[in-house]
């Protein structure tokens, strides 16, 4: 299946009704940490110590595992405050969360509202018209939920009239608990932010890999996106969980080189690299077995849906990014992949959300797992060691 503009979820942050369309459809603007950069240390990614696999676990600890969570959630990424209203929507599939979340909204406010909506047949479908409407009365909106509320017009409106909104589509008890969700996010926003003086002026990237990757293009320094980092606690905000990501969109038609997918593609763990081949930034051939041959008959049945001048763009390297999350692991869901520290990723298909030409309604991403990145001649990471100080 391919990710559609619904599952491109990071964060933002948004002033106007202007602004709130370009927050769900372009996913930018929450200003740069500020914090003091100063006495801080290389990172790099955290696995983990022999962990007990989480089916073996006893209820009261996956209840203790949730509440830890939640607790991250309302504390630190909403900053729910006293008496504000705080919506918390759920589905079938993520009960045990809504309730953790609610119980941990409740320590910090008195007018917490959990509902459990059905769940939705595909990413985008609107929310039942009662649960859209008590969106629109709310300060806060939590929806941990299968699939993704970001996109719809319930969220454009929730934010329009001020509220403050976290999805977290995809999620289960387990991502919850563990990876990603596990991390510090006021450090995650910290350390991207402090990323900042390392782009400046930056216009040439070059990623290389031991799998074949060598890859060259050109940035615009000014249109790194450094909001993807959980933090939402000021009004007409959009956040997806779990965050951590710097990413941009290449310029047209500069980058030239071959990429080897061997992390993931999409939301499936790679079992045999997928070789992506680029020529003025469009990927010429895909080889890399049966997952080529199906990546190559998408395209081609998403191009078939466009005019014929259009087709050829469905190919257009729309997204490059790399992850900050240390917590965050490689397991198959894109929206956690992307965001593990020391990976890097490239999407094709649809660049309008980060201001490009290509409106071609697939957007589709694959993760490198041991890459080497090059901002100009600052060397960034070293097959997935992460070397700048932050």
């Amino acid at each position: 299946m391919a990710k559609t503009p619904e599952e491109d979820d990071t964060s933002v942050a948004t002033k106007g009704d202007h602004e709130i369309e370009l927050a769900v459809a372009e996913l930018e603007g929450i200003p740069l940490a500020t914090e003091d950069q100063t006495d801080v240390k290389p990172i790099s990614a955290i696995e983990p110590e022999d962990e007990t696999p989480f089916d073996d676990l006893s209820i009261s600890e996956v209840t203790e595992h949730l509440k830890r969570s939640a607790k991250m959630v309302i504390d630190t990424c909403m900053d729910i405050r006293r008496g504000e209203n705080v919506l918390i929507v759920c589905d079938p599939t993520t009960g045990d969360i809504g309730q953790a979340l609610h119980e941990a909204a409740n320590e910090r406010s008195d007018r917490v509202l959990l509902i459990v909506m059905p769940k939705a047949r595909h990413h985008g479908e609107e929310p039942p018209s009662p649960v859209a409407n008590l969106m629109r009365q709310q300060q806060v909106v939590i929806a941990p939920t299968r699939y993704s509320l970001t996109h719809t017009k319930a969220i454009r409106q929730a934010l329009k009239d001020g509220a403050r909104v976290a999805t977290m589509p995809g999620m289960t008890n387990e991502m919850f608990s563990r990876g990603g969700m596990s991390a510090n996010f006021t450090e995650v926003k910290r350390r991207i932010g402090a990323l900042q003086p390392h782009l400046r002026r930056r216009r040439i990237l070059n990623v290389k890999s031991e799998q074949g990757t060598d890859v060259t293009f050109e940035v615009n320094w000014r249109e790194w996106k450094l909001d993807d980092n959980g933090i939402c606690n000021r009004p007409r905000m959009l956040t997806n969980l779990p965050a951590g990501k710097a990413f941009i969109m290449p310029r047209e038609g500069t980058m030239n080189g071959k990429v080897v997918i061997d992390g993931s593609w999409e939301s499936n763990l790679v079992d045999e690299p997928i070789t992506l081949t680029i020529e003025s930034g469009m990927v010429v051939d895909v080889t890399g077995g049966t997952i080529a041959a199906s990546i190559r008959q998408e395209f081609g049945e998403a191009a078939g849906r466009l005019r014929a001048k259009d087709r050829e763009n469905v190919w257009t390297v729309a997204e490059f990014g790399f992850g900050m999350n240390p917590h965050a692991r490689l397991f198959g869901n894109v929206l956690e992949d992307e965001k593990r520290l020391g990976t890097c990723y490239f999407a094709v298909g649809d660049n309008t959300a980060l201001g490009g030409t290509s409106s071609v309604g697939i957007h589709i991403p694959g993760v490198l797992k041991e890459a080497s990145l090059w901002f100009d001649d600052t060397h960034v990471l070293d097959k997935g060691q992460f070397l700048l100080e932050l």
